[in-house]
């Protein structure tokens, strides 16, 4: 899996109900014209992932046709979610630093 770009955004919690912090990322993906999730075009990875005292996770994604933000209905495979997991536990505190 190869990410090309990418934006995080911590989510703000209004009312204090949740715990932890949570952060919204849109990871754009490079075409694999050989992987059957790109036939129509260009997707994206939107991923929310929780940090809370020192505990890292990643609680969902979703993959999405970049072309009109329809969510497809593939599921990734066990070693591409660790891929994902790795980079928002790398980059998660870009969204801390901008806060």
């Amino acid at each position: 899996m190869n990410i090309t770009a990418y934006t995080v955004e911590k989510i703000n919690d209004a009312f204090g109900i949740l715990t932890g912090d949570r952060f919204e990322f849109m990871l754009e993906l490079a075409k694999d014209e050989e992987d059957e999730l790109f036939e129509d075009g260009d997707v994206s990875i939107k991923a929310l992932y929780k940090v809370e005292d020192g505990e890292e996770q990643l609680m969902k994604y979703d993959l999405i046709k970049s072309s009109d933000g329809q969510v497809l209905d593939f599921e990734l495979e066990d070693e591409e979610i660790e891929s994902i997991k790795a980079f928002c536990s790398d980059h998660w505190q870009e969204a801390q630093e901008e806060a």
